[in-house]
């Protein structure tokens, strides 16, 4: 099996001032006077990340794309982020224009900074905005305000960055539709190339999980969070934005690169705790704690996991392709995938082709927006239980 060789590169940066009451992922919550200048644990991570990618073979390519994710890597000191991509220069090469994507928090960033993320080449900004109603972010345990939001979005115009995506979260508790509307007005005014919509999941574990239950007040209605992603899709593309993926708008010619490598199920570097990659056909996550982390860096950061099987390979592809409103290639299908697992895609798939939910042509199939993107779910569960 050709596996192909890695053009993009995911880089987690864990530390957050505290945990979101939605948020399950693998963090170090530092508090709100650290940051990487001052963090003397942050400089050890940072020393960490940087000899996984020394230790990590280079596959042949230079890297097109990168992002930087978290917790929170608008924590990281300038010298710090030059750092790591001087790194990823030195192991990979990156290419010139390539896409270098940080997420960002308000709040956690002054001028300075963002000067310094912007000359060590940071390209693109994806801001972690999640609402623009102050009781909301308060609700979410956010650590950012309301005027930190435009300050934030004013510093990354003033220095130029090019690329803006604000990121928000529909179905939170005591979310209302109008709150919603003025949530999405608030965005578009801001004028961003791209925005992410991500429908609230209550996650075991979180302060979210023991506080509420799916369905029950105060959050939205099953209705009312279908209502909100309708909205969303109506208001954002009469705006001017392209409804792309499930969750996600951007202007014409304004996609995320580096997200489209996993809609497409490409190979990607990964690297930092908790952080998954897919190289030589192996999908591996890296330890989520932070000594186990170190541990497995001191140890040879061995990729101790089997080859995906190829029906795991199929369902990936149809699960993060059918998340493009392009869809899947029928042609690349063909050349992967024997005829017998394409007849019963086919015939998994024509009952949702009868109501409406996927359509396919003699090139491609897709899923219809809204209706197959709000059902994807049911979808692929029918496809799941054929392989």
């Amino acid at each position: 099996m050709n596996f192909g060789i890695p053009r993009a590169a995911y880089i987690h940066i864990p530390f957050c001032r505290r945990r979101c009451f939605y948020c399950d992922f693998p963090i170090f919550v530092v508090g709100d006077r650290r940051r990487g200048e001052n963090s003397p644990t942050m400089g050890d991570y940072v020393e960490k990340l940087c000899q996984e990618i020394d230790m990590t073979p280079n596959l042949g390519e230079s890297l097109t794309t990168v992002f930087f994710g978290g917790g929170t890597p608008s924590l990281l000191s300038t010298a710090q982020l030059h750092q790591i991509l001087a790194k990823l220069e030195q192991r990979f090469g990156i290419v010139s224009h390539g896409e270098i994507s940080m997420e960002m928090d308000p709040g956690t960033f002054d001028l300075q900074h963002i000067q310094g993320y912007h000359h060590g080449g940071v390209n693109r900004v994806s801001l972690g905005v999640q609402a623009f109603q102050t009781e909301l972010l308060e609700k979410c345990g956010r650590s950012h305000t309301l005027p930190d939001i435009f300050t934030a979005v004013d510093l990354i115009h003033q220095v130029g960055i090019p690329e803006l995506s604000i990121d928000l979260i529909s179905g939170l508790p005591h979310q209302t539709l109008d709150i919603w509307q003025n949530s999405l007005q608030a965005a578009i005014n801001i004028q961003p190339t791209h925005i992410s919509i991500y429908d609230l999941t209550i996650e075991p574990g979180t302060a979210f999980g023991r506080y509420y239950q799916p369905g029950n007040q105060p959050l939205p209605s099953d209705e009312t969070t279908v209502r909100m992603y309708q909205t969303a899709q109506k208001t954002l593309t009469e705006a001017g934005y392209e409804h792309y993926e499930i969750s996600n708008y951007a202007q014409p010619g304004h996609q995320c690169r580096h997200n489209r490598v996993y809609w497409e199920n490409r190979p990607y570097y990964a690297f930092g705790m908790g952080a998954a990659s897919y190289t030589q056909g192996k999908r591996f996550t890296r330890p989520r704690k932070t000594q186990e982390y170190y541990q497995w860096v001191n140890s040879g950061c061995l990729l101790e996991c089997a080859v995906t099987e190829e029906n795991e390979v199929l369902l990936e592809t149809l699960m993060l392709g059918l998340r493009l409103a392009e869809g899947i290639s029928i042609t690349s299908l063909k050349a992967q995938f024997s005829p017998d697992k394409l007849t019963t895609i086919w015939q998994v798939l024509q009952p949702f082709q009868s109501q409406g939910w996927v359509k396919i042509t003699t090139e491609r199939i897709y899923l219809t927006d809204p209706d197959g993107f709000l059902f994807s779910n049911v979808i692929l569960a029918e496809l799941f239980s054929k392989f």
